[in-house]
């Protein structure tokens, strides 16, 4: 049962991310065995691609890549609704994402001098996909949608082969967003392929997508070599409910983070006390129908925490504290509150707004940071797909006017040649 903390009687340094969101990693030390992957990769290519599928996977594989006429025929045999229901989502991504586009930019208000920053789509990316206990057709939407919006010329996706072969609802979302190769590999040995390149997986300049402790460890070695989105922990939600919240509705929010895996973290932080009972009375209710229940309680009974405090603005400082990944705020007036969240991923506003919605629909990315990386990180957007360069234009007359300036600068660093570069372009006149 999810146990009910009163703020008032706890220590107020005790309200840190570490106590309140489990550190939910595997205990596990995975970083020799993810080194020794990547290793194993580079040296031999495509077959230890093949000799990790069978090991890990239990799939023999003909070919990595998968055949177009594969991907069609997924697409072909989607029920209708499930087609219209992703396109309207990814209407909605889009929509959403379209506004991030950022322009170049170009100064030139002093004689002689041009200055200008440019916006440069990333070459080409690599996105992976989760497999495992679950399939996740939603990310591949929210990966994709906003590198196609920046001008990324090929993106490539990775996914585990599930008996040989991947999911038709993955490979359907791809059509759909418009991924351009896909391939049957997963875990650390795809995160290795896409930053050193195989025999069949081409090299790319970067890789997205949310994955196991292994991924993420093999995101985190090969960073440097290729860009990383970032490392992403286990989901978290964070609830922050008045009084006159529905216990139901709360309780179903809570659950929707704990059934993605034990280590999942789900909080509410409420002002009211009958409320917690309420929520803490009707997870056990709705806990018990859940497909998912086993995975769901071990989230809840681990890493479940209900806070009460005597105020919403104690909760807003908790939540802040916090960092959370998914932010709700079940009130009335949510918008009343939204300047004072600091740090979140994403935020869900009103009653009738759940984490969900974000998942699959409403349009903004669900690919978030985790782990308290709110405080500084952002969610997945089309910045993530474009690289900056900046450039420089002086005219002969308009350098020799601040070329002493320049080396002035330099000799006060001790760098002397930087200093007669300038000089020097001066003394020829």
């Amino acid at each position: 049962m999810i146990q009910i903390l009163n703020y008032d009687k706890i220590r107020c340094d005790k309200i840190t991310r570490d106590e309140i969101f489990a550190q939910a990693e595997e205990q596990t030390n995975v970083a020799d065995v993810v080194s020794e992957i990547i290793k194993t990769v580079r040296e031999e290519g495509d077959s230890a691609l093949f000799a990790y599928c069978e090991k890990f996977d239990k799939a023999v594989l003909d070919s990595l890549e998968v055949p177009q006429s594969e991907i069609d025929a997924a697409f072909a045999q989607m029920d209708e609704t499930f087609i219209k229901v992703l396109s309207e989502a990814k209407e909605n991504i889009t929509q959403f994402h379209s506004r991030q586009v950022r322009s170049s930019f170009i100064i030139n208000e002093t004689d002689g001098v041009v200055t200008g920053q440019k916006i440069i789509p990333i070459e080409k990316v690599g996105l992976y996909v989760p497999g495992g206990t679950a399939a996740y057709p939603s990310s591949v939407l929210m990966n994709a949608i906003p590198a196609k919006i920046a001008g990324v010329k090929e993106i490539v996706m990775v996914t585990p082969p599930t008996g040989g072969s991947v999911n038709p609802a993955i490979l359907a979302a791809a059509k759909i967003a418009g991924v351009d190769r896909v391939f049957k590999i997963g875990g650390a040995q795809a995160v290795a392929a896409l930053a050193y390149g195989t025999e069949s997986v081409p090299k790319v300049d970067k890789i997205v997508g949310p994955g196991n402790a292994y991924v993420a460890e093999a995101k985190r070695q090969v960073f440097g070599r290729v860009a990383i989105d970032m490392i992403a922990g286990p989901s978290e939600i964070l609830v922050v409910a008045d009084e006159k919240s529905n216990p139901k509705y709360v309780a179903a929010d809570l659950l929707s983070q704990a059934e993605h895996d034990k280590n999942a973290s789900a909080v509410l932080i409420c002002t009211s006390q009958e409320l917690a009972v309420a929520v803490q009375q009707e997870i056990e209710m709705q806990l018990s129908s859940l497909p998912r229940e086993e995975i769901a309680r071990a989230s809840i009974e681990s890493n479940g925490k209900i806070i009460v405090t005597s105020s919403i603005a104690d909760a807003i400082s908790v939540a802040n504290e916090i960092a959370p990944e998914h932010l709700e705020l079940c009130m009335d007036n949510p918008f009343d509150y939204l300047d004072k969240i600091k740090n979140a991923g994403s935020i869900f506003m009103g009653r009738f707004c759940p984490e969900a919605l974000g998942d699959y629909f409403a349009g903004p990315n669900h690919t978030l940071p985790t782990s308290g990386t709110a405080r500084f990180s952002s969610p997945l957007s089309v910045d993530d797909f474009v690289k900056k360069s900046q450039y420089t234009y002086y005219t002969d007359e308009a350098f020799s006017k601040i070329a002493d300036k320049v080396a002035y600068f330099a000799e006060k660093e001790g760098l002397s040649a930087h200093a007669r570069s300038a000089t020097v372009r001066k003394s020829k006149r």
